[in-house]
């Protein structure tokens, strides 16, 4: 089955796959023509009947989502947030890199459902050569009339632009994206208003994530019901997994939502790296809540199995653990990278990363006493649901998980480093 739904991937690996030459003979903007030709609130209904849900982490329906523009007479902007700043996450930049015309077609399809006349991609400065793609993409897309005064000749003005962000991870989050993308400080902005209401340039603004826009030509080539075969009755679709860790193939995966955890494991990762036995799993990304081997047996991945399990999709990024490594460690690196990169704005955010930070590290260096564990739990549940934005909660979301499911190990690792010197850093960290 994962070989067949190849949707977003089904053009990786075939030769100049990011020209537009390629792309055509593959019926690339095929679905962009007809949408042109549909009503824009039956390309909005379409995707909605399709089941497609946002890919970035939230899973809110997209097709809702693009019906929320109001119907006024004020400029309209697609935003395509390609900043990927999670840990463990590297699916965009693939779509971006191997199929960036899908992108494109995409942004046409959903840019007509909400009569947007301009969009964006936003993406993080780092990413060189997806860059580069999606540039000459929308170059290729212009000198064809598939972008323009009147796109397909059909009178529909659109133009689409790349931006180039800076690196900062607080960046994903959509409103500071937006006013990262205005020059400002890339700080986030406290809702309501919502982006739809008050969003680039003060005006309506939906913001989506690359993979959910690659996924809209497959959808209105083919109608909904045929998107609706992979997947379940809740998740609909296919997902793109972004596999790292301890497995011997990591790489970006295609396989229906609903699939079987440990057959990505095993079958599309080639099983456990050297023979490792499995310790845990991150399922979403490095926010999203830690799964231990027993709570992967049997666990399929789609949005309400995985929350059911505790966790969360995220974004589809799959942290894999082989046994034998210090969870400990792990939780200080992410504790350090939370810290470093929360703007500042919200005082739980900004102070609770830092103690959260240096805490695990005065645990690291075998200063640590089992009561600092409550603090750090203390700490986390301080911190969830009193900031601006998410990045408090995501960092809160590991702390609470690893503490929670593995405090026999942090309470062993703190006792044994008390009867031995301080042990040294993690590598790339400095006291």
């Amino acid at each position: 089955m994962a070989d067949e739904a190849k949707i977003l991937s089904r053009n990786w690996g075939k030769p100049d796959s990011h020209k537009i030459e390629t792309y055509l003979a593959s019926g690339g903007y095929e679905a962009a023509r007809k949408a042109i030709g549909m009503k824009p609130a039956d390309v909005c209904q379409v995707v909605l009947d399709a089941g497609l849900r946002g890919r970035g982490g939230a899973g809110f329906p997209t097709g809702r989502k693009w019906m929320f523009m109001p119907k006024d007479d004020r400029p309209r902007y697609l935003l395509v947030n390609a900043d990927e700043g999670e840990p463990g996450t590297f699916k965009d930049r693939d779509i971006m890199r191997f199929d960036p015309h899908m992108l494109v077609e995409g942004m046409i399809i959903a840019c007509w459902g909400m009569q947007a006349n301009a969009g964006y991609v936003y993406v993080r400065g780092e990413f060189v050569e997806p860059i580069n793609r999606v540039q000459a993409a929308i170059d290729e897309a212009y000198a064809k009339g598939f972008l323009g005064d009147s796109i397909f000749g059909s009178g529909y003005k659109l133009d689409l632009y790349v931006h180039r962000g800076a690196g900062a991870y607080v960046c994903g989050e959509e409103t500071a994206l937006i006013n990262s993308l205005e020059g400002k400080k890339g700080n986030p902005r406290i809702r309501p208003p919502f982006p739809p209401q008050r969003g680039v340039f003060d005006q309506p603004t939906t913001v989506n994530n690359v993979e959910s826009i690659a996924a809209t030509p497959f959808i209105i080539a083919n109608g909904a019901e045929a998107y609706r075969k992979f997947g379940t009755k809740d998740s609909a679709g296919t997902k793109l997994f972004s596999v790292s860790g301890h497995v011997n193939n990591p790489g970006v995966f295609e396989v229906p939502l609903g699939y079987p955890l440990m057959d990505l494991i095993n079958v599309e990762c080639k099983g456990m790296l050297n023979g490792m036995r499995l310790k845990a799993v991150i399922p979403g990304g490095s926010s999203t809540p830690i799964l231990t081997a027993a709570e992967c047996q049997g666990l399929n991945l789609d949005y309400e199995s995985i929350a059911k399990a505790g966790s969360m999709l995220g974004s589809g990024a799959v942290i894999v653990i082989g046994e034998g490594t210090c969870l400990v460690n792990s939780l200080h690196v992410l504790t350090h990278f939370y810290a470093h990169e929360s703007c500042g704005q919200c005082t739980p955010c900004r102070e609770g990363t830092g103690w959260m930070a240096q805490l695990t590290g005065k645990i690291i260096k075998g200063q640590g006493k089992v009561e600092d564990l409550d603090l750090l739990l203390s700490l986390a549940n301080n911190m969830s649901g009193n900031t601006i934005c998410p990045l408090a909660d995501a960092a809160a979301g590991p702390v609470k998980s690893f503490i929670t499911k593995f405090r026999a190990e942090f309470e062993q690792y703190i006792n044994e480093r008390k009867e031995r010197n301080p042990s040294p850093w993690p590598v790339g960290f400095k006291n």
